[in-house]
């Protein structure tokens, strides 16, 4: 196919520039790259310069061995007026040479660093603001943006939107090799640089293609109801008992416990009511009637005003505090397993299965979206093991056996 660049005058950031509109090809943009003082509009879709005398000798110069440039809209265009600038953008002076001369010297590099930092804090902003605007959670929009401030910074002189395929993976294998990092934050890197260069930018080719390390399959960890009941007779204060005991009793999540409101608590119907739970999604889920009483007798002595369970001057209660409320109970119940609030979750979902409730009750309760990740709490369970009788077991009953008959 015969590649075509087609020059159009257009005024960008309050400056008179040259526009470089052409189809995507890989051995094109490269030789555009080439080009001193290059940049990219994602808003106008183009590669500009800034117009001043001998830009468009010195584009067709870079690129007529490798397209046919079009220069048929500059005739029928009037440059624009730019009075200010007029000097030294059109004529400019021996004293003061073209930005494209000063680019090709050797005492000056082709963009300042500190020009790459604007870029670079300009990218930020815009992935922020896009992450804002899509309603993505805040813990979220953390990993996201640091993962991708991390990733901007490897490459500290360039500009974003000029990185390649190419270069994009080199970073990811020097996080798999360099860095050891985890599988997880690997897929949490390749999803914040897809959301930049897919969402914000819109160029879905940059890194559509790339490779994901394969998942972990991990079973969920599981406490025993002997362990949960220890863990929560170590715990005196009311309204720290009642927070863990909430998170078992109807499985939440840390966030869907720190989340509720009053409102959200229906004792009357034994509901708790899930509001944007995982996924913006709503859901309800039950509330054990063991636990009224105790619930009465906290909003009694609290009296919270408006989260249900509050922090320091009324705010939403500390995720990091109520970890260590947990660590401590389970320090003082002798229980030597590395527990995690998460955990509580998994053992709802477990003991659940283990007294016969239905895989899809359980995946409504927990808000999945996919039975599969329900059905993983199958290969914990202790229902149907009990039955089975390892070898060593075996041989012991039938050693036995036979020296009672001796």
């Amino acid at each position: 196919m015969h590649k075509v660049v087609t020059l159009q005058r257009v005024f960008h950031r309050g400056t008179p520039c040259i526009a470089l509109f052409l189809k995507w090809d890989d051995e094109l943009v490269n030789q555009v790259k080439k080009i001193p003082g290059r940049k990219y509009s994602s808003t106008m879709k183009c590669w500009y310069l800034e117009e001043c005398e001998g830009v468009v000798e010195l584009i067709s110069k870079k690129l007529e061995q490798y397209a046919t440039i079009n220069t048929e809209a500059l005739v029928h265009q009037q440059p624009y007026p730019d009075k200010s600038k007029s000097e030294s953008v059109h004529k400019p002076s021996v004293e003061q040479p073209s930005p494209f001369e000063k680019a090709e010297s050797k005492e000056e590099t082709m963009l300042p660093i500190r020009s790459m930092t604007v870029y670079r804090e300009q990218a930020l902003t815009a992935m922020e603001q896009k992450l804002k605007l899509k309603g993505y959670a805040a813990n979220t929009m953390r990993t996201y943006l640091q993962h991708f401030k991390e990733f901007l910074q490897f490459f500290p002189d360039s500009d974003p939107m000029d990185l390649t395929e190419a270069e994009i993976t080199h970073y990811m294998l020097f996080l798999v090799e360099k860095k050891r990092l985890s599988r997880s934050s690997q897929n949490s890197t390749i999803n914040a640089i897809k959301f930049f260069y897919e969402k914000v930018l819109r160029q879905q080719r940059k890194v559509y293609y790339l490779e994901r390390p394969l998942k972990e399959h991990r079973l969920p960890e599981v406490l025993s109801q002997e362990e949960i009941m220890m863990i929560f007779s170590n715990i005196n204060n009311l309204k720290h008992r009642l927070m863990l005991m909430l998170i078992y009793d109807a499985g939440l999540r840390r966030s869907e416990l720190l989340g509720l409101r009053i409102g959200d608590v229906d004792i009357n119907r034994s509901i708790i009511f899930i509001k944007s739970g995982k996924g913006r999604k709503d859901r309800q889920c039950i509330l054990g009637k063991s636990l009224v009483p105790m619930l009465n007798e906290y909003m009694d002595q609290y009296k919270p005003g408006y989260w249900m369970f509050e922090g320091q001057g009324g705010a939403q209660y500390s995720a990091t505090s109520l970890q260590i409320i947990l660590k401590r109970a389970v320090s003082k119940a002798g229980i030597r397993k590395r527990v995690r609030l998460h955990m509580l979750r998994h053992s709802f979902a477990t003991h659940m299965l283990e007294a016969g409730t239905s895989t899809r009750y359980i995946q409504a309760l927990l808000g999945h979206e996919s039975p599969k990740t329900t059905e993983i709490y199958a290969q914990v369970t202790r229902f149907g093991l009990e039955k089975i009788m390892s070898p060593l077991d075996q041989m012991a009953v039938s050693k036995q056996l036979r020296g009672d008959e001796e």
